[in-house]
């Protein structure tokens, strides 16, 4: 059985930074990426960051480019969401998933993209 759990979020002060980890357990099929989403109170869901699962390839959402970046270690089957310059709007909980099927074009979060096999998340708070 697949399983993603999320790991890392708190409490910061807006300016600060945090590492989340995504521990992959279970997923034996060969898969195309793993990707971070956030979901913060009356939003949608929004995909933050993907990388895939062969070389390593990255992809940020404008939203957070330049202050988050994502990467994995192969070995500990685990990704990792590393968010500096938190903002109070980054206040959100992540989740993990693992992208499924690829959809139309290159953003791993447009059209056709699916995902599953999600994890609870994690919460982030950013306040002062």
């Amino acid at each position: 059985q697949v399983q993603l759990v999320e790991s890392g979020g708190g409490f910061v002060q807006p300016g600060g930074s945090l590492r989340l980890s995504c521990t992959i357990s279970g997923l034996t099929k060969a898969y195309f990426a793993i990707a971070w989403f956030r979901e913060a109170p009356g939003k949608e869901r929004e995909g933050v960051a993907c990388i895939t699962s062969g070389d390593g390839t990255t992809f940020i959402a404008d939203s957070v480019k330049g202050r988050f970046t994502i990467s994995q270690n192969s070995a500990k089957n685990t990704v990792y969401l590393q968010m500096n310059s938190l903002k109070t709007e980054d206040t959100a909980v992540y989740l993990c998933a693992v992208l499924v099927r690829v959809g139309v074009g290159l953003d791993p979060f447009g059209a056709g993209y699916h995902y599953s096999n999600w994890g609870q998340g994690t919460q982030v708070t950013v306040s002062s």
